[in-house]
């Protein structure tokens, strides 16, 4: 790894984005994302506060600067360096997974139509190793700083913190010794499925999962339901909540099937549904009796309550038909 390690703190050229800020962008960006807030697609209200006018959404800035379709097509001038380099010369030391994948971003201002963007990548970090159920491995930690063209000098507008977890695989890293046939069973691990994090917000969606309901948490204050669970309501604020109990049939709305990497104890290939319930709210779970090819947009799905390990019970969702 000392190769690796001799990496840390290099700098990566500019990546140009395609067009500068611009209002048709933000406007499509808002309408996918469901937001509705009239600083970003309103110019006459817009023009009525501080900024003078319509801004982007901070949480959009990584968006300008992205390839487009085409995998590392970007605009002329931008680097051709590799700037996850370090990565493939990890997976050449062995340490080809990767699991826990998370990015924050940053932002020092608002960035507004006719800006044009670009940023540009530092390698922060490689951690200590470290050694998971999954495996062994490295935390690496990249930084993209954002920044808007400025006659009199560029102007740093965000950041964007990246952080891969790169490992070997436990069964590669620890390779199982030969053992006697008779106690085969017993040198195998067996591993548990992660237990939910439970708080004073989610404790009555639990607590109704073992008794065999489906909680939905409601705004005593406007009657509004939403999932997941929190403490405030988004719609009129009100921190006073109740629930009601749901009937457990909705339509599946999304999915994705998970196949790699492969954490155990779950069985692979492992479908994911975005169940939009009848009672109008979303929640991710499990699909169970249903094959891949088999999973439709739209499909009506009804909920069953599955206990795994010691006594731990999941929410699933079954399709009504095939």
């Amino acid at each position: 790894m000392s190769e690796v390690r001799g990496m840390v703190g290099r700098e990566y050229g500019r990546v140009y984005a395609w067009d500068q800020v611009n209002e048709p962008m933000i406007r499509q960006w808002c309408e996918v994302m469901g937001v509705s807030n009239p600083l970003y697609t309103d110019a006459a209200y817009a023009a009525t506060t501080e900024h003078g006018g319509i801004v982007a959404p901070p949480a959009m800035l990584q968006a300008w600067c992205l390839e487009g379709l085409h995998m590392n097509n970007y605009p002329p001038g931008s680097t051709t360096e590799n700037p996850y380099e370090v990565l493939k010369l990890m997976e050449g030391q062995g340490y080809a997974s990767v699991v826990a994948v998370n990015s924050d971003l940053s932002f020092e201002r608002y960035v507004k139509p006719g800006e044009r963007l670009y940023y540009t990548t530092r390698l922060d970090a490689v951690g200590e190793q470290k050694t998971t159920a999954l495996g062994t491995g490295f935390f690496v930690t990249l930084v993209m700083s954002f920044f808007s063209e400025k006659p009199m000098g560029d102007e740093k507008v965000g950041s964007l913190l990246f952080r891969v977890f790169k490992f070997r695989p436990a069964n590669l890293a620890n390779p199982v010794k030969p053992v006697e046939e008779g106690n085969a069973a017993a040198a195998l691990p067996k591993y548990k499925r992660p237990r939910p994090g439970i708080s004073d917000d989610t404790r009555f969606f639990w607590e109704g999962v073992d008794a065999g309901q489906l909680r939905i948490q409601r705004c005593k204050g406007c009657g509004s339901l939403r999932h997941p669970p929190g403490p405030v309501c988004s719609s009129c604020h009100s921190f006073e909540w109740d629930y009601v109990e749901a009937a457990g049939t909705g339509q599946l709305y999304s999915f994705v099937v998970m196949h790699y990497p492969e954490v155990p104890p779950f069985d692979y290939p492992n479908p994911v549904g975005l169940i939009e319930l009848d009672e109008g709210v979303r929640l991710i779970a499990g699909l169970v009796g249903v094959k891949r090819d088999e999973i439709r947009i739209g499909q009506r799905v009804k909920v069953e309550f599955q206990t795994f390990d010691d006594g731990l019970t999941l929410p699933m969702f079954r399709p009504l038909e095939p």
